[in-house]
């Protein structure tokens, strides 16, 4: 809110009652997916808004609020990310009203949807390249109109773009290499004419081929023929949508984007438990993993001194480099490691000593003696007992001159250990608290929309799901 100061202030520099009331709007806007003129709407008549909004003088002029004072404070809130500073200081606010303890937290991610149309690889050249001469004929006519004119038709024409919608599967492959050939074709005409290279359409359709295609030699020596990537090779941060370039893909939820959610928990029972809190939000594209978010969640909760002790995540957070690097900012990190090879037996079968030198394998069998180097260990078994066992299949171990050898590091240690501790009661009794937060995301979701949002990329989708968990905290 100070941060705004310059721009709504009375004469002593202070923030005038407008702004909070604005910021409110906002809020409850966001809260409930209002349409712009659905929010003025209810700010004007709705007296329910006026409550919560403290508006106490029966005026019209104190319940009114014009369009263009509603879009200049949100453009202001999400430029200068005022609204990270809102979240945090309504977080600290509601944490000391209530007395939270934030000592044991849980995280997890969302699915989230932009306004944008969900285009597959034919849709996403047709519009890419659409945009780009729609916006050169607008401002540069005189280079559009030097074009081919079966191309611009190809694209400008409604009855020619349509026939893009009801290409066959089997015509699919030759119809994407003659939209790579018209795109290659595009950026080499205008790669050195520098008014159309500053231009963001240009620059969308250059990152499209970067992305989509790559150039193959033609029958003639010089002569060079774009065709389109196999679909295997596209990379997961490639452009899903011209109208919304931030967005990225996930092979399990698809396009859009994901929101990083960090909630406190507690583990009374219904009578004394605690009030809930989102305590860290972080909006980023679908393509992003989940294992690189933990880190930072933790670095921010640390420097707005709200870390936890303990952090309940499912396994994809659970690396062991997150775990260690977790533990060196004081944070236990509880939860599940993932599989690995299922065809073998895992070195949590095995017995290890408190050194981590293997006793015996899940046959009862010892090694004839386990030696440690600067890479890890290395055991060797006995290779008449090995050969002849009936799981040396499934068990780990490498044939080798003298023994069968198993050869494991100080991480495969650290995994295995943290293998048998989940079959403990202890861990399933921390552990169960983890699903609590899917209740979270579907309140998330079910009060505010937030799967499904009105805006587009990173700045609107980050500004909207932010100022939407303010509301859910409220």
């Amino acid at each position: 809110v100070g941060a705004l100061r310059k721009h709504y202030h009375d004469w002593n520099g202070r923030p005038t009652k407008e702004l909070y009331s604005m910021i409110g709007l906002m809020i409850l806007q966001q809260m409930h997916d209002l349409t712009d003129d659905q929010a003025v709407e209810q700010f004007c008549f709705n007296m329910q808004w006026h409550y919560a909004l403290n508006i106490t003088n029966p005026e019209d002029t104190a319940s009114y609020v014009s369009h263009k004072s509603l879009w200049t404070m949100r453009d202001i809130l999400a430029t200068e990310e005022i609204y990270s500073e809102i979240f945090t200081t309504t977080l600290k606010s509601l944490v000391k009203l209530f007395k939270v303890d934030l000592q044991k937290q849980r995280m997890d991610s969302v699915h989230i949807q932009s306004n944008m149309r969900h285009l597959g690889r034919i849709g996403l050249f047709v519009r890419t390249i659409k945009k780009f001469l729609a916006n050169l004929k607008r401002q540069h006519r005189s280079l559009f109109d030097k074009l081919d004119l079966d191309m611009t038709q190809r694209y400008m024409s409604k009855k020619e773009e349509s026939l893009f919608a009801m290409v066959k599967p089997s015509d699919s492959s030759r119809t994407l290499d003659q939209l790579a050939d018209d795109v290659f074709s595009l950026t080499q005409r205008f790669a050195s004419v520098s008014i159309v290279h500053d231009m963001s359409s240009f620059k969308l359709l250059t990152r499209l081929f970067r992305e989509q295609c790559v150039v193959e030699e033609g029958s003639g020596s010089s002569e060079h023929k774009a065709v389109a990537r196999p679909n295997k090779e596209v990379p997961s941060d490639s452009l899903q949508n011209p109208s919304d370039p931030d967005a990225g893909y996930s092979n399990h939820k698809g396009q859009g984007y994901q929101v990083q959610v960090v909630e406190n928990y507690s583990v009374n029972d219904d009578k004394n438990a605690q009030l809930s809190l989102i305590t860290h939000l972080a909006v980023e594209s679908a393509d992003q993993h989940d294992a690189n978010a933990l880190l930072p969640a933790i670095e921010d909760l640390k420097d707005r001194e709200m870390a936890p002790k303990e952090l309940l995540a499912d396994s994809l957070y659970g690396s062991d480099s997150n775990c260690e690097q977790a533990t060196d900012h004081g944070v236990e990190v509880i939860a599940p490691v993932m599989p690995g090879n299922q065809k073998k037996m895992p070195l949590a079968d095995f017995v290890l000593d408190d050194q981590g030198r293997i006793v015996s394998c899940p046959k009862g069998c010892a090694p004839d003696q386990v030696k440690q180097s600067k890479d890890g260990f290395s055991a060797a078994f006995p290779a008449g007992t090995c050969l002849k066992c009936q799981d040396f299949v499934q068990c780990p171990v490498s044939e080798g001159k003298n023994a069968c050898y198993y050869r494991y590091k100080e991480k495969d240690i650290r995994l295995a250990r943290r293998r048998q501790h989940e079959e403990s009661s202890d861990f399933k009794e921390k552990y169960r608290y983890r699903a609590g937060v899917e209740a979270t995301m579907s309140e998330y979701d079910r009060r505010t929309g937030v799967k499904h949002l009105r805006v587009r990329g990173m700045k609107a989708v980050r500004f909207a799901a932010i100022m939407k968990a303010i509301g859910l905290n409220i």
